[in-house]
């Protein structure tokens, strides 16, 4: 196994740790217009370690952590972190967007560009993503919905829509400021290795 591959893999099972043990903490509050959503902070270090290292390195803390929450803390809803998985892939694919099509059109785009931008995106297409998976899965029974009926349904859409958009709004610019401070600490311990 090459160095490489085994930062890889020490990088992922630290990232995965962590966005398990955040996910699992009792650091919750819940949405004052939905209280069977919850605000949390785990999915910050995935849009960090996303931006370090990495949008396959992101994708694979995702799928690992939904697969760990799916033996050991399902929630309220067996198939729930099937629910996280394509919420946070849903954001990282927007961030993805953006760094690679939009931003890369300008010529040297400022970081609150590319923070606002990000977010933007990650935003819309979680959002987008979410709306779907809720409005076609939710009417299913337990244990891929909540057997809800489609008139139970559609009042809840803009309120879900609005819990996603709202948990991005601060989950994609605190990993962005994550990212920064990684690096500026990196760029300084590397001058201070080399006097």
């Amino acid at each position: 196994m090459s160095k490489m591959d085994s930062k890889k893999i020490s990088i992922i099972a630290v990232f995965t740790a962590l966005a398990i043990v955040l996910n699992m903490s009792p650091i919750k509050i819940p949405a004052p217009y939905a209280p069977f959503l919850f605000y949390q902070i785990w999915e910050i270090p995935i849009v960090t370690v996303t931006l370090l290292y990495g949008f396959h390195i992101g994708i694979i803390i995702s799928v690992i952590n939904t697969l760990i929450l799916l033996i050991v803390f399902p929630g309220a809803l067996p198939t729930g972190p099937l629910y996280n998985l394509i919420a946070i892939l849903s954001m990282i694919l927007g961030i993805y967007f953006n760094v690679n099509y939009i931003v890369a059109r300008f010529d040297k785009p400022q970081e609150t560009m590319t923070t606002v931008l990000s977010t933007t995106t990650g935003i819309i297409m979680r959002v987008l993503a979410m709306t779907i998976v809720n409005w076609v899965f939710l009417p299913y029974p337990p244990p891929i919905g909540f057997s809800m009926p489609q008139q139970a349904i559609t009042p809840m859409i803009p309120l879900i829509a609005f819990f996603n958009a709202t948990l991005a709004l601060y989950t994609i610019p605190l990993g962005y400021a994550l990212n920064r401070e990684v690096r500026k600490r990196g760029a300084l311990f590397y001058e201070a290795s080399k006097i």
